[in-house]
């Protein structure tokens, strides 16, 4: 959607503990997998979205693209986190032109940064459901420092970057590639990340809100770590279920209980605030994606948190997927990690 010639990319999903790559090419019947990888970042590579080690950044950006042996070089990638705001807004009619003309001095009304700082983009989503003589836009602000930080590693990877979107706009993409929403169906998508969840509340396949809760699965690996003395991965892997010492069952069952609880409680504060302040229809349902998906049991503490059912995602539910190159029980593993990267690699060079 931000700052973008088309034809095919790879989607370059550069999250806080990991790096993941996707290529998709496009046919007649739809979406195939050509390429994926997925690379760890150490901790603290990158915080609220500031790219703090640029160098181990742009090696694993390079072994990520070794590795899988893709030769496109043209990138998406996104942002998220404290300097990018996202916002729904009702202007007057106007044509794209008009408001292209005017955008920054409207910006400046609702973004709590210098507007000389920013990027600035629109996306017009024709009139206001409830004032036919007003249309809605969601405005898309990030700051300059940051996108050129994003540009600058990518670029020093030996890669291009073509487009910067921001990650509740990938989700939207990677919903609308696998799943069937009705008519009028709202639903919502939870992108629990290592530090960041993601919120986008959908009518019609337009987002209607979105959020980034400042909190993630970090928090529950750091108090296993201290609670347990383990290190960072062996802490990623109980959290996750794949190994738990019999000895120390109980306190790691209520680390998880605790701190899968208490981000729950955060998804559905931005749920309620919602539904508080629009007359949509209730939410349907709660797709869950990111890495925080794959905590023991947090989906279902977040469906009796929310009272709505919560579905895992499969990015690769209606994505072809030769099962002689990627093996299929692995890409169901990691599927919810791939959320972000799937929705960027749709994109195409010369979109909007």
């Amino acid at each position: 959607m931000l700052w973008g010639r088309k034809k095919d990319v790879i989607g370059l999903d550069i999250g806080s503990s990991s790096i993941k790559l996707v290529e998709l090419a496009q046919g007649k019947s739809g979406y195939r997998l050509q390429n994926l990888g997925i690379s760890p970042l150490p901790p603290e590579a990158i915080v609220d979205g500031a790219l703090m080690d640029s160098v181990t950044i742009i090696d694993t950006i390079r072994e990520l693209v070794n590795t899988t042996k893709v030769k496109t070089k043209d990138v998406v990638t996104s942002v998220s986190g404290h300097s990018v705001i996202v916002k729904k807004i009702t202007l007057p009619f106007m044509t794209e032109a008009e408001l292209e003309e005017s955008i920054k001095w409207e910006a400046e009304r609702y973004i709590p940064f210098d507007i000389n700082d920013v990027n600035i983009d629109f996306q017009i989503f024709g009139s206001n459901a409830e004032n036919p003589e007003m249309m809605d836009v969601v405005l898309v602000a990030a700051k300059k420092d940051i996108i050129n930080d994003y540009v600058s590693v990518i670029m020093e990877a030996g890669l291009n970057p073509v487009i910067i979107d921001v990650d509740v706009f990938a989700l939207e993409n990677m919903l609308a590639i696998n799943y069937e929403i009705a008519k009028d169906e709202v639903v919502a998508i939870a992108n629990v990340g290592a530090s960041t969840t993601n919120i986008n509340i959908l009518k019609n396949n337009v987002s209607g809100f979105t959020r980034d809760i400042f909190k993630g699965g970090n928090q529950i690996t750091e108090d296993i770590q201290r609670q347990l003395h383990v290190d960072h991965q062996e802490a990623e892997e109980i959290k996750v279920g794949s190994k738990m010492d019999v000895a120390s069952r109980t306190i790691v069952q209520n680390l998880l209980k605790k701190g899968s609880e208490s981000l729950a409680v955060e998804i559905r504060n931005s749920l309620d605030f919602y539904q508080s302040s629009t007359t949509y229809e209730k939410i349907s349902k709660l797709h869950l994606s990111g890495g925080g998906s794959r905590i023991k049991d947090f989906d279902l503490i977040l469906q009796e948190e929310i009272g709505i059912p919560v579905e895992v995602v499969d990015p690769f539910r209606k994505i072809e997927c030769n099962e002689k190159k990627f093996d299929l029980e692995y890409l169901k593993e990691i599927g919810p990690v791939m959320a972000v990267g799937v929705g960027l690699a749709s994109r195409k060079v010369g979109d909007r």
